[in-house]
């Protein structure tokens, strides 16, 4: 690939650089003061989905700067061309085709010669086929009894977008059908879920796309043999299904390739839970249910195709982060969702945006000179309130921080959701605006403590509400941040679609766990540190 000029060479970047001095002198309690419909004004619509970004420490000139910069990096073509089809995922060949995978069954998009919606509807009916047989009773395990129990085995996106998105939706779910997910290689994963299923009504869907995947097959294989020691060999094929594109490995496995539900390789992990993936998902919500989520995801993939970059949702968050990322020197960003049921949220982010723009090398492989992913963290309101906002409110580090919350809750008492909101709203009130020390003197607090009850404020926020918790909606908050990190890929120009910064341990680890087992003792040759850690692991286990 020929060499492209770094981002950071452009007259918008520069532009950046110099209008960011501003912000020295410029607080957020100023900017409202100035313009007090910021308020109203600063926000934008996609889906079921309102943005509130008025608290970021930006003013108008700085969105149009930062519009501009994307602008200039080819955002338009890029979105155009990763709809369309083309090997944008260069370093493997590959398009990048998530978005196929919930385009209503009334398109069509060709690649390679094959019609990959027409394709991908098929899948679906196979998979709403199989749903309503495990849902209805009708698929039954060995001994003839119906299935009560389904266990997912997966790693990565395999486990983080299911596991996920089943405990955000729940009270969509047939709760009749027990959803379990194992993905930890730690025994003590599988061994607490084995401890409570009964085998007879147990069904296993291990999601692996090349079916090689360590973790997942270690856990699959302890799964096998659970069976098999409780229901006997004959057992496997029903009580077995695999999510995978291996058909010989399945097949060696012992389940039945009628049974294995197929995904391209332009699905990456990370952005699969609308395909194959999210058949746990579709057996918790059914069919209807899954459809209705991928319409969340595709109302979010055609506001981002077509909505103009200055209204443009994703991109807007996108730019956000840049903003604190490069011009600030922000290294980490809070997702804070007000919804007990949008607990493991952060955790699927870390690896939606972690794995894909943590990389320290452009398109061209050339080193980059700016600063990419940053570390995402979070968890839960309001416990989170208990743990970390000390450091948000008054602490050294600036972290940007997006809040997630929903009007409707789904069935829960009505007083209690108004006090989780309400405590939403007031810590990014909180955080934007502060408290003076004026302010707190006037509280009567004594003045050797007035300091320490200072909250400087400027923490800038966004945040994010919904009417309710519905498929819909969650697969429209799930595309919002896809299409965030595709754009800041774009503009950093690195490669979103790739993990190679995973491989090394995988292929270290295979090598070391041979080392730990040998019977005889092995000839180390890694460095000191970890020879050592090898020999006193050996020692402990009597292997000495």
């Amino acid at each position: 690939m020929a060499k492209t000029t770094p981002i950071t060479r452009s007259a918008e970047w520069t532009a950046l650089v110099e209008h960011r001095r501003l912000f020295d002198g410029l607080t957020l309690r100023s900017l409202f003061a100035e313009d007090p419909q910021r308020g109203g004004r600063l926000t934008v619509e996609a889906g079921e989905l309102y943005l509130d970004f008025s608290k970021q420490r930006v003013t108008d000139r700085t969105l149009e700067l930062l519009t501009a910069l994307a602008s200039t990096a080819g955002l338009a073509d890029r979105i155009e061309a990763m709809f369309s089809g083309e090997r944008i995922n260069t370093t493997e060949d590959r398009a990048a085709l998530h978005t196929a995978l919930r385009r209503p069954a009334t398109d069509s998009l060709f690649v390679d010669g094959t019609d990959v919606v027409a394709e991908n509807q098929a899948l679906l009916e196979r998979m709403a086929g199989f749903a309503a047989a495990v849902r209805l009773g009708h698929w039954r395990g060995h001994t003839g009894k119906p299935i009560s129990t389904l266990v997912n085995i997966g790693i990565g996106g395999s486990d983080l977008g299911p596991s996920m998105a089943y405990e955000a939706l729940r009270p969509f779910s047939q709760r009749s059908l027990s959803v379990k997910f194992v993905s930890n290689v730690d025994g003590a994963d599988i061994d607490e879920v084995l401890r409570t299923i009964e085998p007879a009504t147990t069904l296993f869907a291990i999601s692996s796309k090349t079916f090689t995947t360590l973790e997942t097959m270690t856990n699959a294989a302890t799964a096998r043999h659970f069976i098999i020691d409780k229901l006997g060999a004959d057992a496997v094929s029903k009580h077995f299904v695999a999510v995978s594109t291996n058909r010989g490995e399945v097949t060696r496995f012992g389940i039945d390739p009628q049974n294995m539900f197929e995904f391209r390789d332009w699905v990456g992990g990370r952005y699969s839970v609308d395909s194959a993936i999210g058949l746990s998902l579709v057996l918790a919500i059914g069919p209807e249910g899954f459809r209705e989520f991928l319409g969340g995801f595709h109302d979010i993939d055609q506001h981002f195709r077509h909505a103009p970059l200055d209204r443009n949702a994703p991109v807007l968050l996108a730019l956000l982060g840049i903003w604190y990322g490069d011009f600030f020197g922000a290294q980490s960003h809070a997702v804070i969702p007000y919804s007990q049921r949008l607990a493991q949220f952060p955790a699927y982010l870390q690896q939606l945006e972690m794995e894909s723009n943590g990389k320290s090398v452009a398109l061209d492989g050339t080193p980059l000179d700016v600063q990419t992913s940053p570390i995402v963290w979070g968890s839960a309101g309001t416990n989170g309130q208990h743990a970390y906002f000390q450091l948000l409110h008054q602490g050294t580090p600036l972290v940007p921080v997006d809040f997630i919350g929903f009007a409707e809750p789904n069935g829960e008492p009505d007083h209690h959701h108004d006090l989780l909101i309400a405590n939403m709203f007031a810590q990014a009130e909180a955080l934007a605006f502060g408290k003076t020390a004026d302010e707190v003197r006037n509280d009567g607090v004594a003045e050797r403590l007035v300091a320490h009850k200072v909250f400087p404020g400027d923490r800038p926020s966004t945040t994010i509400l919904g009417s309710k918790l519905t498929p819909r909606a969650l697969g429209q908050l799930v595309s919002l941040y896809e299409h965030k990190v595709f754009t800041q890929g774009v503009i950093w120009n690195v490669n979103s679609f790739d993990q190679w910064g995973v491989e090394l341990g995988k292929v270290l680890a295979g090598r070391i766990v041979g080392e730990l087992q040998d019977e005889a003792r092995p000839r180390l040759d890694h460095d000191r540190s970890t020879n050592e850690l090898i020999e006193r692991y050996r020692r402990l286990r009597g292997r000495a």
